[in-house]
């Protein structure tokens, strides 16, 4: 596949973490600094796909700069900068890999939770609902509809697997003991706050912003905006004008993808089935849909 980017190797720098998209870079000389590269790696089902999607890494890359811009009022956020004229000398052998899907970041200590907002019921909170209408300690309304809008926005933690295993959904009350009381009070109101800002946003564009994952970390003692923000990848991403409960709904994300998946004979375990060349070719047309969406003034 030309023009993508699957591995990263950058011998000046020093790789701190290889995960299913992201290659995180230690930078000598700078120990409160990381260096964030988005590759065109495409996951689903917490497997990496033997092939990735030309420029998926730029439109991560910048869904997130403007999600950070955006969303600067509620919560601080770990980017320094994004031009890369602007990094530690022993980057710039790299510039012209690095440009448009990389960022400097701040060093965190990375929460050991995922922040996953809800405002629609979908996917994993939908197959959950239809064996028990209490789900993560919600105890949602009954009859709802695939896909519906719940009354209220939910934040709905779930623990961080390793690469290759899955996450967990966990109820409030757990993560309360692994984070302490007050810390997941402001954990779960900047969450809510993160995606209601977000989603009112989105909707002038013409996307409802079905779910997402956050990610925070702490520097000082302080909680901040880290990872990747708001793109195809963390997030369901439907339109507007094509939404209608009681089903699935069409998805400018990965959905598309799992879809596919679904219909195959594969136990959602490695090795990945190979992408035929259509199925590459919408998945980057629906991503760069959400980017040019989102994004226009």
């Amino acid at each position: 596949m030309t023009n993508a980017v699957k591995i990263t190797d950058f011998p000046n720098l020093i790789l701190k973490h290889r995960g299913k998209v992201r290659d995180m870079y230690e930078i000598p000389g700078h120990d409160d600094k990381l260096l964030m590269v988005a590759s065109d790696r495409l996951s689903a089902y917490d497997v990496v796909m033997e092939d990735p999607i030309p420029g998926k890494g730029a439109v991560l890359t910048e869904l997130s700069l403007f999600w950070f811009d955006l969303l600067g009022d509620i919560v601080e956020n770990h980017l320094i900068t994004a031009n890369v004229d602007e990094y530690p000398e022993v980057c710039k052998p790299y510039a012209s890999q690095l440009m448009g899907r990389s960022m400097l970041v701040k060093k965190t200590q990375p929460l050991p939770i995922e922040c996953i907002v809800r405002g629609y019921i979908s996917g994993s909170f939908w197959s959950a609902y239809k064996k028990n209408t209490n789900v993560c300690g919600f105890q949602l309304p009954e009859n709802m509809q695939e896909s519906e809008q719940f009354p209220e926005v939910l934040f709905t933690p779930s623990t961080k697997a390793d690469l290759g295993d899955h996450d967990e959904n966990i109820s409030f009350e757990k993560m309360e003991k692994i984070v302490g009381k007050e810390k997941a009070a402001k954990i779960a109101e900047i969450s809510v706050a993160l995606y209601k800002k977000a989603a009112d946003y989105a909707r002038t564009k013409g996307i409802i912003i079905a779910d997402t994952k956050f990610e925070l970390g702490e520097v000082d003692g302080r909680l901040i905006l880290i990872d990747e923000v708001l793109t195809p990848d963390s997030s369901r991403f439907w339109p507007v004008d094509e939404y209608a409960p009681g089903k699935a709904q069409p998805s400018f994300d990965k959905q598309f993808l799992r879809d596919y998946l679904s219909g195959l004979d594969w136990d959602k375990t490695p090795p990945p089935p190979k992408l035929p060349a259509e199925i590459i070719e919408k998945t980057k047309a629906r991503y760069v849909e959400a980017q040019e969406r989102l994004c226009s003034k």
